[in-house]
């Protein structure tokens, strides 16, 4: 039996709350790295070459070091570091901007490499529909390979049974731009542009994306029909297409010049409005691109462009962990992190209020920069840190008061919650043949975040299980189980995720420890934790949509495991005890603390948030000597 003393787990979460604090900014902010795809670093080298940008060049020479430095020894570059065989789309992109930037010459033996791994997987016409567009757009891949979508589409109203507010927030933002350039089959000139001919395979005429929307038995063929009907429209209503995506893009700016704060939506931006005649200098270009320069982060040995900020996740995560870990409300780091959320909540109707009519703003978005676009998983994570405050304060009570009937109002006609929006969730989109349409196209209820808005209403709301929104909830997780017990985590890897979202929303909503779900729930964890003691999976899980160990354990998928096993009862079991003696082990493997654990776009987007190897331990820690305690006051 392995025995862990208290002792050493109470000066453990001392030690973590001191490093917490001593982070803080002054405006009460806490700021970690949200490290993506180096997709965003490729693109800002080759803007910034297309746009002959000359004071850049220190920024270019930054991202070239970071992009050759996470180049393989096999010539390929990789989403995340088990990812087997290379990442065809990541490696093209990185290989075209060190080609694009003049400081890398193809003749190297490591883009030798590149080149020989993009020709043999298929060449170009293989990349990702994002990837594809913007060598459209640099004049280094045909236009007539790309899916057209004709600019009247923009002009069918919400109550079309096809229209564009069908679609998720985050293909909106990306896709309007994106239309405005391929519909002008918009190209660049650039004498800095590198010859990629020897990158396009011969036999890849075909498009079978094209063939599918074609095919009759297709489910998308009747959108398709209606794609082409609409694409006949006369002239005049395709301009106002033009002047209607315009204007929803300049509508969305934030004021540091980027749409929706958002690196890789400016990027399409940038060249969406450079189609319609805006000029390389034009102020709102020249405006965009200092946005996205403020963007890159130069701490540490790599610099990195982040595709936004999560300044707003990471200070309401942190301040409600210090405060699960005993920190009160009057504390200095904990008043001035409430008070610098409280700036950051939501004032202005966005589109959410599409499908949200007659809802007062009150929500919160992920970055500082954010004013546009709030989401429900940010938004939980605020009304946590401002609850206790709330209790003395009638400012505080109040903003938290819009918030949480904010949140409430975004539930999901089927009971679940999803990231963005409400009801957005047509099944068709899902077909939509381009690169993760299911993932991107549709913001669905999700597990993850289902379980999180669960565990903030019971609580921390203090809703009951009786309440209506409780009770839609919860049959929506119970009937969105996975036959194996654990839940499938949409923004999160992966499965330990969405089974600790879910297992601490059923338990927050009233469920005992005994019910057959929350113990099916905890057979998995169990299943599946590692001889190390702590739970490690990875990123594929996302692609093959079913749990895939790591050979690794890593700190924030471990504390996920912990809580949720404490939440169920389990804080005397051997699985909790191992779990934690993992968590407290000094010189663990790097990658235990640098893994990617979250989840932008599935086979394309893995973050690796800096901030969760210190959040979430911290918090099943607490959490732990919490449930010690009540169960010693019994």
């Amino acid at each position: 039996m392995i025995t862990l003393e208290t002792e050493l787990i109470v000066r453990e979460q001392k030690r973590r709350v001191a490093e917490l604090a001593s982070l803080q900014h002054t405006d009460g902010s806490f700021r970690f790295r949200f490290q993506g795809s180096l997709m965003t670093d490729a693109f800002f080298i080759i803007t910034c070459r297309a746009l002959d940008m000359k004071t850049e060049e220190e920024n270019i020479k930054l991202l070239v070091d970071s992009l050759k430095a996470s180049q393989q020894k096999e010539g390929y570059w990789k989403a995340y570091q088990d990812e087997p065989n290379g990442h065809l789309s990541a490696t093209i992109i990185a290989y075209t901007a060190l080609l694009y930037s003049g400081y890398v010459n193809r003749s190297d033996e490591n883009m030798k490499k590149a080149k020989s791994f993009i020709v043999t997987n298929g060449g170009i016409s293989k990349a990702h529909f994002m990837i594809r567009w913007m060598l459209s757009v640099n004049g280094l891949y045909p236009w007539s390979k790309m899916i057209y979508v004709p600019m009247t589409f923009l002009l069918l109203p919400s109550f079309q049974p096809v229209n564009f507010f069908q679609f998720s927030a985050y293909a909106r933002i990306h896709f309007i731009p994106m239309l405005l350039a391929s519909n002008k089959k918009f190209t660049i000139k650039s004498k800095n542009k590198p010859n990629l001919s020897d990158l396009h395979i011969r036999n890849d005429e075909a498009s079978p994306a094209i063939e599918y929307l074609e095919d009759e038995r297709s489910p998308f063929s009747f959108v398709w029909k209606e794609m082409k009907r609409i694409g006949k429209w006369p002239s005049y209503l395709h301009q106002l297409g033009y002047y209607y995506a315009e204007k929803y893009i300049l509508d969305r700016l934030e004021e540091d010049g980027t749409l929706y704060s958002y690196a890789s939506a400016t990027f399409f931006m940038i060249y969406g409005l450079l189609s319609l005649g805006y000029r390389k200098d034009s102020p709102v270009i020249q405006k965009a691109m200092s946005g996205l320069s403020a963007l890159i982060d130069k701490t540490g040995t790599h610099a990195h462009l982040e595709n936004s900020t999560s300044t707003v996740w990471d200070t309401a995560l942190i301040s409600y962990s210090l405060q699960e870990a005993g920190c009160l409300p009057n504390d200095d780091f904990i008043s001035k992190s409430v008070d610098y959320l409280l700036k950051k909540q939501h004032t202005k109707l966005g589109d959410w209020h599409v499908h949200n009519k007659g809802t007062s703003p009150g929500g919160w978005g992920f970055s500082d920069i954010n004013t546009n676009n709030p989401d429900n998983d940010d938004t939980s994570a605020a009304l946590r840190a401002l609850t206790r405050s709330a209790a003395n304060n009638k400012v505080i009570h109040e903003a938290w008061q819009r918030g949480t009937n904010f949140l409430l109002s975004m539930q999901n006609k089927d009971g679940g919650w999803g990231a963005f929006e409400k009801n957005t969730d047509w099944e068709l989109l899902q077909h939509v043949p381009i690169e993760n349409a299911k993932d991107a196209a549709v913001d669905p209820s999700t597990p993850d975040l289902t379980g999180r808005v669960l565990e903030y209403l019971g609580n921390f709301a203090g809703l009951t299980e009786n309440h209506p929104h409780l009770k839609a909830s919860v049959q929506w997780l119970l009937d969105n189980q996975e036959r194996d017990g654990s839940w499938y985590g949409r923004w999160g890897v992966c499965y330990i995720y969405g089974t600790w979202a879910a297992i601490t929303g059923l338990r927050a909503a009233g469920f005992s420890e005994k019910h057959a779900s929350i113990e099916k729930g905890v057979k998995w964890l169990k299943s599946i934790q590692r001889q190390d003691g702590g739970w490690g999976e990875s990123c594929r899980s996302s692609e093959k949509r079913t749990f895939i160990a790591l050979p690794f354990s890593t700190d924030s998928q471990t504390a996920w495991a912990i809580d949720a096993l404490v939440a169920a009862g389990e804080s005397k079991s051997e699985a909790v005890t191992r779990g934690l003696k993992f968590l407290l082990t000094a010189n663990k493997n790097t990658l235990s603390s640098t893994y990617p654990t979250g989840i932008g776009l599935p086979g394309q987007f893995y973050i690796h948030y800096h901030s969760y190897s210190k959040i979430y331990p911290l918090l099943a820690i607490s959490h732990y000597l919490q449930s010690l305690k009540n169960t010693n006051s019994v």
